[in-house]
Order: C-alpha cells, then sequence, then structure tokens
C-alpha cells in the first residue's frame, strides 16, 4: 500500500500541517486530505514519495 504525505499550506507557502497516511491509490489520498482539511488552509499537495501526485490550487 502507498504511503503518501499530505500537505496543508498557508497562503505563503508554509506548511500548516502535515499528514503520514497509507492509502490504495491516488484518488483515497484526495479523498483524504479534502476530507481533514483545517480551516484556513490555502493549498493541498499530496506527495508519493518524491513525486507531487496532486496539488489544489494547481499551479501551471
Amino acid at each position: 500500500m502507498p504511503s503518501y504525505d499530505i500537505r496543508y499550506l498557508n497562503e505563503d507557502g508554509t506548511v500548516r500541517a502535515k499528514i503520514a497516511t497509507e492509502c490504495t491509490n491516488d484518488m483515497q489520498a484526495k479523498v483524504m486530505a479534502h476530507a481533514m482539511i483545517a480551516s484556513g488552509t490555502r493549498r493541498i499537495e499530496i506527495w508519493d514519495g518524491p513525486t507531487l501526485v496532486y496539488e489544489r490550487p494547481q499551479n501551471h
């Protein structure tokens, strides 16, 4: 089962909270990230090891 790091960031990019969790796939990690979101969070990132698999809002 893959391990994911879910990071909640402030507006200035600093880490507000971080959760390490095991999920069966990227979709389950996304659901978990949105379910656990802290008030005031401006950005969510989900990492599978060194790979960014999801971010909201997206930066292009």
